[in-house]
Formats: structure tokens, sequence, C-alpha cells
């Protein structure tokens, strides 16, 4: 309070002073005259004016007071207190050096050397100041002597100050432009700062240079470490090079000659050595990060200390087995930090040591080595660590440990020059950390850690510069010198290394094979950032994914994927981080990155997905796993076995093979509906097909690689894939598939080890009933899949037993066994006959074909087994496949939605499964399956379907349709084989009799001429899809058309007008698409060249089936979309189905005369319409009435004359009937002699009076006319359906289905636009919405 009062007086009396009016002042004086009670008269003295002091009565006089006080501040600041030099005698110096430079080994003490100086100071007058700077001078000859001369000065002195403005005084002489700083005076005055007898603050006032300065120069370093880094990254004259190389090394060599003295660093330096961690700290704190340290001398000293210090615990913990090691002295200093005896201790000063450290670690590789062992043996402490407290405390150090391996240990080994052992010893360390951590760290280390020290932007530069340099060189020729320079490179500074071989890979993929092979001299912890920088490369946001014209993928994203696959088969890079980043692109929808996963599973797993399979590699891909790789696959793949083992392990290890498969399953309808709806239909397209492919691919590598107890664990059920997961029903089953024949297997084998019995028959029992156990549960979950209405025609069973079989079930290939063994067989005497082979590799080469040609064997014996018991237990259980409780109609459909079309688009051999599986069916004469029915609504309309396909798809279904084709080919060639594969079957069934099937009866069966009017139905219907396509313009039609029909081309067109309508379009295409669409052009032009190379094997109509029969003279509904032209009973099958009017028209043969009247009017329009049809394909003018009228009387002769050699047994039991439809059939008919008349009329008259355009006026007339003439005539069937019957017919009546019948009509002329209530149009619309 005194003092407060004392201020306010000060500042009163400053103010009053300046006043003019006097009695202001003497209210002032009277105020503190009587605050002199409680404000002491030394303190007023101190803060008042000298008048005022005398008003008050405190002082006498003021004059007087003033002098006194000038003579006390010069008494005090401006005279020397000295002793008479003169009087000083030079004995007593003399004595004190002697004094002081005795040996001291003995019992000398400092207490008794003071004793003598201060007698020694008393007798010769000696200056105690000189005396102590005297006392300075000699401890600094004799610095290691601080035992002794600490304790004295400690004695000795009695001002801190002095002291320091001694050694102030000192360091101030070795300040001179020229001078240097002795090390032995940094180290006293760290001696004496460490034992408190002088203060940090006090002297470093007293040293240079600057911290300004010190600023000054750091960011100096920067700008020029950033324009050195700058000139390496510009393109420069090669003379101009040489020139600033040699600007730089002159540089250099200046900094070098002259280090300026700093005296900072210097004290630094010694305050280390000594061990004084807390003011060297101090001092590192006045100046920029790592600035200190980026001086060897000081960066070596901290290094000593911190190995003094975790000299104990390394010891202890982490001297790797067998090393021995330098036993260090520790510091005699008790002021010096504490050595460190527990992983704990090292928190306390160690690890800010580091971090003061920094990158200037890598000047003591030895020291980098401890550190990184101690880590590597906490590592493993912490994860053998059980209990959760000292787990949490442990926490604390981990994160430290990483902070350090971050800031100080990535750094440091930047700066190593191509040490090879401490990048593989800091790998020990990193491995015992997650992938996330690690990453984490490396991309600190790439995109943070080099912009922060002048050195590290250097050496990214120099770095950057070096690999320029190799990758400029780098061909397939010199891989070997220059991997191991990329090598060299990598062990410091791979980081940047990567990212500059991954962006020249990325423009240049021919770089990729030699990279790869030069990649081999790396180490651990290179491959691992290796696979760092390709994952982020690959999320790099700024890289746009797709091309410029937003249709294909990018070029550089397919290079990384190709570099992905190759470098993670070839060297052991852990996969989960890209597995993972995969993942996560899934779950975010994007789907483009699958690429990356498909290639690595290409690579790593050796299987191959590709639609481009030859005949041969498909026949082999359906044999068991060793004829797959050997004949399977386009390259031969070899020792996958270690890679597929990493990829496995790394999938199992971080549950990533479920999710994986789940998400692309649904990715392929987020594909369409959430990622493409801003893309191209043509990219979209491709992004579906590489996920599918993508997901059959992985797949199939689970199947194949996972063990059964793996795979089941993983999988879940199918209804819960389907229900839970929301897998498609397809994607379901694929991956259920595998796991029911593991368990059928297994059971298998359970069953034969229990009961012990070698017939074949026992075995296949067992078999039965290990399928009955095993799919018996599946049986049950199916039923949720789809409605209850459903299982009226299709069993569960039925349904299951579809989906779980593979074309390794159905069919042995013996021919591509035989073609492999025969080509292991041509290998061996091939082996045999090269005589420059060595004996020993001629020895293991023989031996491996051999060992193969046994397994192949062995495995193809293996499976003609299962292949017997599979078809047994089929056998038995198709008579409860298909119930048909609705009509037979609705039962094909149901097959064909739920069953063939989703999976016949699903793989290459899931397309060839499905037309054998409809074969097999066949040929296992399974009750209410009409085959007919099938294959007629496979071969019509297939427009739907095609339109509907993404390119890999449409060539699925191309091989589908092609393997149908193939089967009705062969049935169509020769008689015998129709009558023994077909002629008794109830596929080829007229009518279903309740009764069931009696094969005795002839007239239900469909004959072999009938067979062959239906195949040319289905012919020409391919013919009209096919040219619908092609006409729309539809880029997607007009693809997937060409695919299919290359696809179906060795059965297709096999009629030789139908091929000529074909080229005719296809040739219009290649003119259209050659400037506009490149793809269709090509896609277009290869079908013509196949097309024309196939035309030998085309025959004339009337040679494909017999044309001059009435073929189209039954009235009957179509196989495929309802109502039909009436026309000849002769000629027509009727195959049996109950339906409803809208399902497929049901008629009697037997007509009554108006209703022959309506179909002879329908059919004359369908007559002309055919007309128009065989004009567009090939004819230039249309035909005249006259002629059609010639046609007409023409054949209604003949066919009075001639009876019909083909016409089934009900044609022939209804002669007077047949004679009443003549006339209708005959205004239809359309014969090949029409069309040759048609040729005549066409080189005739002018070629181009019809162009393209009236060739499509004229299709689409047909397609109206036809359409007309099926409306008209489905009225009049419903109409007249009972009017009467065929002899062989049932009459219909409406409850019972025996009763019920179809009669069809091939008209290979028919439209394909038929009814809207066609059921096969249901099929493919919902089709189209499944896909």
């Amino acid at each position: 309070m005194p003092s407060v009062l004392a201020d306010v007086f000060c500042i009163l009396d400053i103010e009053t002073g300046c006043l003019e009016e006097k009695h202001k002042r003497d209210h002032f004086t009277q105020l503190v005259g009587a605050c002199l009670i409680c404000v002491p008269d030394g303190m007023l003295k101190e803060r008042l004016d000298p008048e005022t002091l005398e008003s008050l009565g405190l002082i006498k006089q003021a004059q007087q007071f003033n002098q006194k006080i000038v003579k006390i501040k010069t008494k005090l600041f401006y005279k020397q207190q000295k002793f008479n030099l003169l009087r000083e005698e030079n004995e007593g110096y003399a004595k004190l050096i002697t004094e002081l430079g005795q040996d001291l080994s003995g019992n000398l003490t400092s207490h008794l050397v003071l004793e003598n100086i201060k007698s020694l100071i008393g007798c010769f007058n000696l200056d105690p100041n000189r005396v102590l700077d005297i006392i300075l001078e000699v401890y600094e000859c004799r610095w290691e002597q601080d035992e002794f001369f600490i304790p004295l000065i400690k004695s000795y002195m009695c001002e801190h100050q002095t002291l320091c403005h001694m050694l102030g005084f000192k360091f101030k002489f070795h300040q001179e432009p020229n001078g240097e700083t002795p090390s032995s005076l940094y180290h006293i005055a760290a001696a004496l700062l460490q034992h408190n007898l002088i203060a940090l603050e006090d002297l470093y006032v007293h040293l240079l240079p600057l911290d300004s300065s010190i600023v000054e120069e750091h960011k100096r370093e920067i700008l020029e470490a950033k324009q050195i880094a700058r000139k390496l990254t510009m393109v420069v004259v090669p003379s101009e090079k040489t020139e600033d190389k040699e600007k730089e090394k002159e540089k250099e060599e200046e900094k070098n000659e002259k280090p300026p003295d700093n005296q900072k660093l210097g004290l630094l330096e010694a305050l280390l050595r000594i061990g004084d961690w807390q003011h060297a700290q101090s001092i590192m704190d006045q100046m920029p990060a790592f600035y200190a340290t980026s001086h060897k001398a000081i960066a070596i000293a901290l290094c000593q200390l911190l190995h003094l210090i975790v000299e104990p615990l390394y010891r202890r913990a982490a001297v790797p087995k067998g090393a021995k090691g330098g036993l260090m002295t520790p510091l005699r200093s008790k002021q010096a930090p504490r050595p460190a005896e527990r992983f704990d201790d090292l928190s306390r000063d160690v690890f800010t040591m580091l971090c003061y450290l920094g990158p200037h670690l890598s000047h003591d590789p030895i020291l980098f080595a401890k550190i990184v062992r101690l880590g590597k043996s906490f590592m493993k402490e912490f994860q053998s660590e059980s209990r959760q407290d000292t787990k949490d405390r442990m926490d604390s150090l981990l994160s430290c440990f990483l902070s350090i391996a971050d800031q100080v240990l990535l750094p440091s080994l930047s700066l190593m020059e191509c040490n090879a052992c401490m990048s593989e010893e800091l790998w020990g360390f990193f491995k015992l950390f997650p992938y996330q951590h690690r990453y984490r760290l490396y991309g600190q280390w790439k995109n943070e850690t080099y912009g922060n020290h002048p050195l590290l932007v250097k050496i990214k530069a120099q770095t950057v510069d070096r690999a320029k340099y190799i990758m400029k060189r780098l061909t397939k020729e010199n891989v070997k010198p220059s991997g191991r320079q990329i090598g060299k490179l990598s062990h410091s500074n791979p980081t940047i290394l990567f990212d500059y071989i991954l962006s020249q890979i990325q423009w240049y993929d021919n770089l990729i094979t030699p990279v790869v092979d030069s990649l081999k001299y790396l180490t651990s912890l290179n491959y691992d950032v290796l696979a760092y920088c390709i994952i982020e490369a690959l999320a790099n946001p700024e890289k746009e994914k797709m091309k410029h014209d937003d249709t294909t993928i990018s070029s550089w994203l397919q290079s990384l994927a190709s570099l992905c696959g190759a470098v993670f088969r070839k060297y052991p890079i852990e996969l989960a981080g890209l597995l993972q980043y995969v993942t996560n692109q899934l779950k975010a929808g994007k789907s483009f990155d699958l690429l990356i996963l498909k290639e690595v599973v290409q690579k790593m797993a050796g299987i191959e997905i590709t639609d481009e399979m030859t005949v041969e590699q498909l026949e082999a891909m359906t044999g068991g796993e060793q004829l797959k790789a050997e004949g399977g696959y386009f390259g031969q793949i070899r020792n996958t076995k270690k890679s597929s083992q990493r990829l496995k392990d790394a999938l199992l290890d971080h549950e990533l093979a479920l999710p994986l498969c789940l998400l692309m399953a649904q990715q392929r309808n987020g594909v369409v509906f959430s990622e493409g709806g801003e893309k191209h239909l043509k990219l979209v397209g491709k992004l579906y097909d590489q996920c599918h492919d993508t997901l059959v691919q992985f797949g199939g590598f689970l199947a194949s690689n996972l063990s059964t107890e793996d795979y089941i664990k993983r999988v879940p059920s199918v209804d819960v894939l389907c229900n839970q997961f929301h897998t498609p029903h397809d994607a379901a089953f694929f991956l259920s598939r595998p796991m029911y024949a593991h368990q059928i297997l297994s059971k298998y084998d359970e069953l034969k080890k229990a009961e012990k019995g070698n017939r074949q028959q026992q075995k296949v029992h067992k078999y039965i009933a290990a399928c009955e156990q095993i799919m018996a549960p599946v049986h049950e979950a199916v039923v949720s899949l789809h409605l209850p209405k459903v299982w009226d025609d299709l069993r569960p069973q039925f349904y299951a037993t579809f989906w779980s079989l593979t074309m390794y079930d159905l069919a042995v290939p013996h021919n591509a066994y035989d073609r492999e063994v025969n080509k292991l067989k041509m290998q061996i005497k091939a082996i045999d006959e090269n005589t420059e082979m060595p004996l020993n590799k001629k020895k293991k080469e023989k031996e491996r074909c051999t060992a193969l040609q046994d397994k192949l064997q062995e495995e193809e014996k293996k499976q003609l087994e299962h292949v017997q018991r599979v078809l047994h237990r089929l056998k038995l259980e198709k008579d409860n496949w298909l119930l048909a409780k609705s009509t037979k109609n609705e039962t094909i459909t149901k097959f064909l939605q739920l069953c063939i079309f989703p999976r016949c688009v699903f793989s290459a051999i899931d397309a060839v499964y499905c037309a054998r599986f409809v074969e097999l069916v066949h040929q296992q004469k399974t009750p209410n399956f009409c085959t007919l029915l099938c294959y007629d609504r496979v071969f019509s309309d297939i427009i739907y379907t095609v339109a509907s396909c993404t390119e890999n798809e449409s060539r699925r279904y191309g091989r589908f349709l092609c393997c149908m084709l193939e089967t009705v080919t062969r049935w169509h060639s020769d008689r015998a084989i129709y009558e023994k594969e077909c002629g008794n079957y109830p596929g080829f069934l007229t009518i279903f009799r309740a009764s069931g099937f009696d094969g005795g009866n002839k007239a239900d069966q469909l004959d072999y001429e009938n067979f062959r009017h239906v195949v040319h139905k289905w012919h020409y219907k391919l013919t009209k899809a096919s040219v619908h396509c092609l006409e729309t313009g539809e880029y997607t039609h007009i693809r997937n058309i060409l695919i299919v029909l290359t696809k179906i081309l060795p059965w297709y067109p096999k009629v030789l007008n139908l091929g000529q309508a074909l080229e005719c379009r296809v040739h219009k295409i290649c003119q259209e698409e050659k400037e506009k669409r490149p793809d269709l052009y090509a896609l277009a032009m290869g079908y013509s060249g196949q097309l024309k190379g196939r035309k030998v094997h085309m025959v004339p109509e009337n040679e494909f089936h017999q044309k001059e029969q009435p073929v189209r003279s039954a009235t009957s509904g179509s196989l495929q979309n309802g109502p039909g032209n009436t026309g000849k009973p002769a000629v027509t099958a009727a195959t049996a189905s109950a339906g409803k009017a809208e399902e497929g028209a049901v008629e009697d043969s037997d007509k009554s005369k108006d209703k022959s009247q309506a179909a002879q009017k329908a059919a004359s329009k369908n007559s002309t319409a055919a007309n128009k049809v065989s004009s567009s394909n090939g004819s230039s003018t249309p035909n005249s009435k006259e002629k059609e009228d010639k046609e007409k009387t023409t054949k209604e002769k003949k066919e009075k004359k001639e009876k019909n050699p083909g016409s089934t047994p009900e044609a022939k039991a209804g002669g007077k009937d047949k004679q009443k439809e003549e006339k209708p059939t005959d205004s239809k008919e359309k014969t090949p002699k029409a069309d040759k008349d048609k040729r005549k009329d066409d080189k005739k008259e002018e070629k181009s009076k019809i162009d393209g355009k009236t060739a499509e006026k004229e299709w689409s007339k047909e397609r109206d006319v036809s359409n007309d003439s099926k409306t008209k005539e489905g009225s009049k069937v419903e109409k007249s359906a009972g009017a009467g019957s065929m002899k062989s017919l049932v009459p219909r009546s409406e409850g019972v289905e025996s009763d019920r019948a179809f009669i069809f009509l091939f008209h290979p002329e028919e439209d394909i636009t038929g009814s809207s209530s066609s059921p096969k149009l249901s099929i493919l619309n919902h089709f189209y919405h499944l896909t």
C-alpha cells in the first residue's frame, strides 16, 4: 500500500508542478505531509522531486541533494575498484600458476589449494579478479580436471555476474574476423553452466552470431535448396548444365573452406558432450527447427549422449542373438540424464532428444539400428501383453514410437546413402505394425517430410534427377544393371523413386515388363512402400478414370492394374492394403478399380476370364483343375502355387473374401442403376462386364483355393445370401455351388468309409444318399426365393439341381484329355530328340511331363466315375422335376425365365451348360418337358434378349445359341440320328395325355420331315431378328447381334437365301458405319468375311427341307407368339400344352367353310408379306400380281397330283379335311421357284430400284400385314376352337389337362412381332429386367 501511495504522489507531483495555480500545489504538499505517517521517508525520497522533498522538510536543500545523487551514481557505475597494481608483485602470480599447475592426482584438494591462493593474494597484494582470470585460464588448459576446478571456482567466487563477464570477455576476444574459439573455452563454459555457476541468459548475450542472423541463414538455406531442386527439374541445354554444376561446386568449396565460427553452436556441442541436456535444449529452442543438428558435430554429440542413455535398456532387451557390441562408459557427471532401464524411461528424455535430432540421426547408423531394435522388442512385448491396464499404459509409448518413426527414422533413412541393411532393419520394426499405420507413415514421408528440411529438399530433387536418368535408359536388354541402380536409389528414397516410376508407367505401358523385372534388388521395406505408392497413384483424385470420350477406362488405370498383377505375383508384397482399397471403392459404389482385382487374381492365381475362348479351351474348362491349367487358358501359367497361397492368406486374414464377393454381386446392378446414370451406355456395359467377370474369376479362385472348411465357414446359405445380403440369385448360386460339391464329396467319402463296399452299385447308392442329405436343406431354402406360384410347375428339387450342377458333372471332355496327353507325349519325344539339352535337365523335364500325363489320366478316370454317379442320380430324380400344374407353356416359361436365361449369360461355361442341360433333360425323357416348345422359345424372338445384353453377355448368349443350334443341326442332318435321339421321346410329342407318355403311339410324335420344317422356321426367325437388330441403327443392337451372329456362324445360316439376306444387310452396315462408329465397322467387316467363307456350306431352301410340300397349310397356335395362320394339318406337329387362348391358340384341324375362307384371306395377306420379305432378302423388284397368280395355279396343280411324303399320321387320317384347306395353303405358300423367278426378274430389271429405305419399308409392311392376319385369325380361332377335330386329336374340354392340345404351325414367314399376349414376350421382358 505505501508503494502505491508513493506512486500516486509521484504522478500528482509531476502534474501539480506543471500548474500555475499555487494554491493547488499547496494543497498537494499538505496532503503528502498528512500521509507521512503511512509512507516511509526513503520511498518518497526515491520517487518525488527534490524541490517537493525540500518543501515537505524531508531534506535540507534540494541542490545539495542533487549533487549527492550524482556523486553516488558516478561511484557506483563509472568508478572501478582496483588495487594498486604498482604494488602487486610478479612472484605472487608465478607462485599462483605453480599452485594451480601442480599434479592433481594425489591427495590434493580444491580446499587446500584455495587456502594457498588466499595466502598468495594477501601476501603479494594480488588483484582477486586477475586471480580468478588466471584460474579460468589454467582450467581452460587443464579442462579435463572438472572435479578439481569446479569446486575451486565455486568456493572462490562470490558474484555470478563477475564470472559471467570474464567468460564473455574471453568469448569476445575470439570474435575477430578470422578468430576461432577454442573448444576448451566451450568446455569450461558448459561445465560452469552445468553446475549453475553462471546463468545461460547472462552468457548467451555475449555469444555470436545473433539469433536474427541464424534465422536469416536458415531461410537462405531453404531458398537455395529449392532453387537447386527447381534447376534439376527444368529442362536445360547440356552446356548450361555443366556451367551450373561448376558454379555450384565453387559455392560448396567456399562454404567448406571457411565455415563461420558459431559460438552458440560450439557451446551447445560442449553442453551435449558433458551431458547437460537442459541447457542444450534451451539453446536449441532459440534456433529454427533442426538448424543446430544440421551441423554434423552437434548431431554426433547428441547421438553420443543418446547412446549412453539407451545402452542399459538396449543390452537388456534389444541385442540380437550372437551380437556382442562394445560396452560404453557412462558419463561421470551426476547432472547428466539418467540411463534408461525400462521402456517407460524412454519417454523421459530419449524421445525428446530424438525429435530434436530429426533426420540427422543418419550420421549415426549404429544408433539408428539400436532405436529400431528397441522399437521392435517393445512391439513384441506390446503384442504379447494380455493385461488391459498395462496395455493402456503402453499405448502412449506406442504412439511415441510411431512419432519417432515418422519424424526421425524415415527422414534419417532418406539421408543415408543406399544403406540396405538399415532398410531391412527398419522393416523388421515396421512389419509389426498393421498396414494402416505403415501406410500413414509412408504418406507423411512422401508428401510432407521432404518439404520440411533444406537437405531433404535437395535429396528429393537429386533422386528424381537420378530416376529420370535410369528410366530413360531402361530396356529389356539392360534390366540387370538398371535394376541394380534402381535398387541402390530405392534403399534411401523409395517413395520419390516409385512415384516417378509409376508416373512413367502410366504414360508408357511398354515399360511395365522391364520395370517389374528390374525391381528384384529391392528390400522388403521398399516392396511395402511400392504397394503404398501404387494405391496412392490409383486413388489420385486429380486423375480421371475415364477417357475423354467417356466410353472407355483410362489407359493409365489399365497400366497400373497390369503392373499390380505382375508385381504382386513376382514379389512377396503384402496385399491387404490393395484388397481393402478395392473393397472400399466398391462400398462407395465405384467399380472402376475392379480392374485391379481382376489383374491380381489373373496373375497370382492363374485364373483367366475371357469370353474369347476357343472351343478347345472351353472343352478343357469343363474338366478337372489339372486339365483347366494345361488347356483352358491362353498362356501356360505355371508356378502360381506360392502367389495364390499369398492371395488366399491375405483374403482370409483380413476377412475380405466374402465381402468382396457380395459387393461385386451387388455392384453389378449398382453399375446400371446407381453408377451409370450419367455415363455413356457403352461404358456402363463395360463396367458391368468388368464387375461380372471379376466376380466369376474371384469366385473361381475361392472355390479352387479355399479348403472345404474355410469355404463353408465363410459362405452363408443361398437363402441368406439372397434375402439378407440381397445378392442376385445367379451370383448366390455361383458362390454356393462349390460348397455343395465339397459337402457332397465329403459326405460321400464319409459314407464309403463307414460301410466298405467296392461294388459300383453300392457306391452310386451312397453318392445318392450323400446328395439327398446335403441338398435337402437347399431344397427347403430355395422355396423362399420365388413366389409359391412358381413351384406349381417346377419342383424346388429341379431348380436346385439345375443351379447346383456344372459342366464337370454332366460330361467328360475325353477329346480335351486326349489332346493334352498327346501334347505331353510330343514334348517327351522332342526332349529325347534334343541333343543340346543337358542330361539332368532332360531327365527333369521328362519326369515333369510324365507326372503331368499320369495326373491327367487319373483326373479323367475320376471325372468319368463322377459323371456316371451324377447321371444315375438325375435318372432317379427326373420323374419329380416338373409338375406342370398349369400349362406346358407356363412350365417352359418358368424354366427359361428362372433357370436358362439368367445362367446362360453368366459365363461361357454356363452358356454351354445350359444348352447341354436342356439336351440332358430331353435325353432323360423327363415327364412334362416339351423339348420342341423349349427350343422354339429359345430361337424365336431373340431381339429382346440381344438388345438387353452387354458386350460379354452377348458373346455368352451367342455361345449358348450356338450349342443349341449344334444339337438341332445334328438332329436335322440325319433321319437315323433323329429317330434314335428324338423319335421316341416325350419332348417331341405333339399331344400330351393324362395317362402319360406312350412311346408306341407314333401318331403323337413329330416326324423327321416336319422337324426339318420347324428347323427352317427357326432359321428364318433368327434371320428376321438379326435383320431387325441391324436395321435399328442402335449401337447396342447392332454390336450385340453381330457378336451373336459371329458366335453361331458354324451352324447358322445354313440356308442360302437367308445367308444372302444377312450378307446384304451386313454389307450395308459396313458402308454406313465406316466413318461413324469404327468398332461396329470392324465387327461387321469381320463377320462379313467369315460369312463369305461359310457360303460353300450353305444349301438352297429345298435341300434344307422339302419346300414343295404345302408346309404352311395347317392352322395352329405358334410355338412362340400365340395365334398363327391357317394351314394344312398334314404338315403340322401338334405339341400338347395346357393353356389359355393368350398363351397359345388352340385349334382343331377340321374347320368349317367360313373359317377356311377367313384363313384363306389371312394367308393371302401373309403370302404378299412373304414375297416382300424375299425381295428385301435379295431381290430388287417387287412381284407383280400376274406372277403371283401364275405361281398359285402352278402350285395348286402340283399339289393335287402329289402326295405329301413327310406328312404326319394325323394328316393322312384327315384326307377330306386336307382338300378343303388346300386353297389357303396355296395362296400362302412361298416356294424356292418363286425366289428363282424373282432373281431372274432382278437381273433383267434395273438393280438400283430398291435401296436400303425401300427394304426397310418392305420389312415394316410385312410386319403390319402379319400382325393384321394374326389378330383376325386369332379372333376366329377363339370362336371356332371347338368346331371340329382331327381323328388323332382328342376333343378339347375346358377343365381336363389331357384334352388340351397345341397345334404348332411351322411358318418360316411368321412375323416375330406377334400378339401382345405372347408368353415369350413376358419372359423376355422379365429377363430384360433381370439383366
